[in-house]
């Protein structure tokens, strides 16, 4: 059956045959240059001297990104890791076999870049500091568009290398961090996380694996049963130490070394690798622990809450890679329905792709605002603001939870957009859509992310009243916006604002908590949207999708009325051009 439902037509066209009328892909394109949202919002973030000093890294990723990690990312894919129980010589010295390309990547991320390393020491890229957690969090959204698996160990190691600096003890700080923090790939040591087990995965208190002090040392037992970047040099780890009680109250945090300081293997095992949907790239596995040497990491009684930190980082960072991922089929359903004809026109000029594109587009705009507003805040809160860091305890949940479900069907539309050919695996998007599934299921599923905005967040950190403070001044600044959009937009905020609090207060409600948080997230990105618009300077389009979320997120609909109106198609216009706009040539389409 043609993957294609045949359109009628009266203009009969003689067949075309080649693969000079099948649409290109972004083979080539450098993903930071096409992005002038991505450069409108660092330069306001970053300071000028950062911006300027960090441009050309921007730039480079970008090129990569769309030539040769692209070209490693599909490899890589085609080969995933192979596991080998045992050396040549019958020795229990488990060990994985990754594909070159997936080693290539490795040196870019670990070595020319440095992401590991970024926000922990100076040096890195050239710079007499850490870099900002903005210009981390923006590289990474640029080098996830060619490649999602390695960013699980790119963020773990560098998550790891936060956990250990706060809460271990200087001995443990000493033997573990400057292997870590190393710029050479080759004697680096990488970090990860194993927290899921049979018995436990958000369930977080069922943990299984037991701590024993035996002869001054701990020794855990147990086995962990989806651990990504299983062959890691140290992974970070919760166990109940014995004697400890149930519960998430009785677990500590321990660091696990792949190998001892002798240089023998650890008594754990990599039992066998997990055959997944998506991250083929990458090596998950699962781990039995046979009593191996782990250290303790900060205090016994607060494994969790020390754990929490690093779900939460990479719960941020989990939301930037669903942006990065919804970018990436932004550009190729753009750059296909550009140059892909059918009865005689290009497919953008058709009104129902063009709507079709508008879907796609618009959560990922969405999620780049987000993003970028979130990462700021960690800078803000890592300076000193509690005001930041609140807002930071609710936003991060948020991007986590909408941003990774938005991925879904962002990345099926844009293989639709190409048609057949998009369920090839030779082009991107079967791997887009593969990949774009992990995020609701790593650090929490979209429950548990969203009881932890309603019933935590707002039920109990009360952390949704800074962000509305932080969300009123920037309609307030933004006065070039007309006045009464900016209404709907402040009424809208006290409408959201009031229903997450009601559900968060009537444990009868709970089953609305994934609704009140997606009406958080949506009227705070298209606050966050409609300031970005106002600057100046700035392209204008963005408070266009600020107005579509409004319309069809935050708004009833009758699902038997038309509602293609008119201000629709003139932004379609506007939005699905490449150029950008001034605010004078929109205002019109805002009220």
């Amino acid at each position: 059956m043609d993957a294609h439902s045949p359109r009628t037509s009266d203009a009969a066209t003689a067949p075309r045959r080649g693969a000079d009328h099948i649409a290109p892909d972004c083979a080539g394109q450098n993903f930071y240059a096409v992005d002038r949202g991505l450069r409108d919002l660092l330069a306001h973030y970053l300071t000028p001297e950062d911006f300027r000093q960090l441009g050309p890294h921007f730039d480079r990723l970008g090129r990569l990104a769309g030539g040769r990690l692209d070209e490693l990312a599909r490899i890589a894919d085609k080969h995933p890791p192979v596991l080998h129980p045992r050396d040549r010589f019958g020795r229990d010295e488990d060990f994985i076999d990754y594909h070159g390309a997936y080693r290539e990547m490795e040196q870019i991320a670990f070595g020319d870049f440095g992401f590991h390393a970024m926000s922990h020491r100076a040096g890195v890229l050239g710079m007499d500091r850490p870099l900002p957690a903005v210009a981390k969090y923006a590289l990474q959204y640029l080098f996830v568009q060619a490649e999602f698996g390695l960013m699980c160990p790119i963020s773990v190691t560098d998550t790891s290398i936060h956990l250990i600096r706060k809460f271990a003890n200087p001995e443990l700080q000493e033997y573990l961090l400057p292997k870590m923090l190393s710029g050479d790939v080759a004697a680096m040591w990488k970090g990860t996380q194993f927290m899921t087990e049979r018995a436990g995965g958000s369930d977080v208190g069922s943990i299984e694996t037991v701590a024993r002090e035996e002869n001054g040392e701990w020794r855990l037992y147990g086995d962990k049963w989806f651990c990504s970047h299983a062959d890691a040099d140290v992974a970070l780890l919760l166990a109940r130490p014995e004697g400890a009680p149930a519960g998430t109250r009785g677990l500590a945090l321990f660091a696990l070394p792949r190998r001892l300081r002798s240089g023998r293997r650890n008594e754990y095992r990599i039992v066998r690798l997990k055959d997944k949907l998506g991250t083929r790239s990458m090596a998950s596995g699962e781990i039995l622990l046979e009593g191996a040497v782990a250290y303790l990491v900060g205090q016994a009684d607060q494994g969790l809450k020390q754990m929490m930190e690093q779900v939460n980082l990479s719960r941020l960072s989990h939301g930037v890679r669903a942006a990065a991922m919804m970018r990436r089929c932004v550009n190729e359903a753009m750059v296909c329905a550009r140059n892909r004809t059918a009865f005689g026109d290009t497919i953008i000029d058709y009104p129902l792709l063009r709507r079709q594109l508008l879907k796609i587009a618009l959560p990922a705009e969405q999620s780049l605002s987000m993003f970028l507003f979130a990462a700021d805040a960690l800078d803000r809160a890592n300076a000193g603001s509690a005001d930041a860091a609140n807002c930071l305890r609710i936003l991060t949940p948020l991007l986590k939870f909408r941003a990774c479900r938005d991925n879904i069907p962002v990345a099926t539309g844009a293989m639709e957009v190409r048609g057949g050919n998009g369920y090839i695996e030779e082009w991107v998007q079967a791997r887009l859509v593969r990949d774009a599934h992990i995020g609701v299921l790593w650090e929490g599923t979209s429950n548990i992310n969203a009881l932890d905005i309603i019933t935590r967040a707002v039920g109990k950190s009360r952390a949704h009243k800074p962000l509305e403070a932080a969300l009123v001044k920037l309609l307030g600044e933004a006065a070039a916006i007309p006045a009464a959009f900016r209404d709907r937009l402040r009424n809208t905020l006290d409408r959201a604002l009031a229903f997450a609090e009601r559900v968060a207060a009537e444990l009868a409600l709970e089953a609305d908590a994934r609704q009140a948080a997606s009406a958080l997230y949506h009227i705070t990105s298209a606050v966050l949207m409609t300031a970005e618009a106002a600057r100046s300077g700035a392209d204008a389009r963005r408070a266009l999708f600020a107005r579509l979320v409004l319309e069809h997120r935050l708004s009833a609909q009758d699902p038997l009325a038309p509602d293609a109106h008119a201000w629709e198609r003139a932004a379609a216009e506007v939005l699905l051009s490449e150029r950008s706009v001034a605010l004078t040539e929109i205002e019109g389409l805002l009220i």
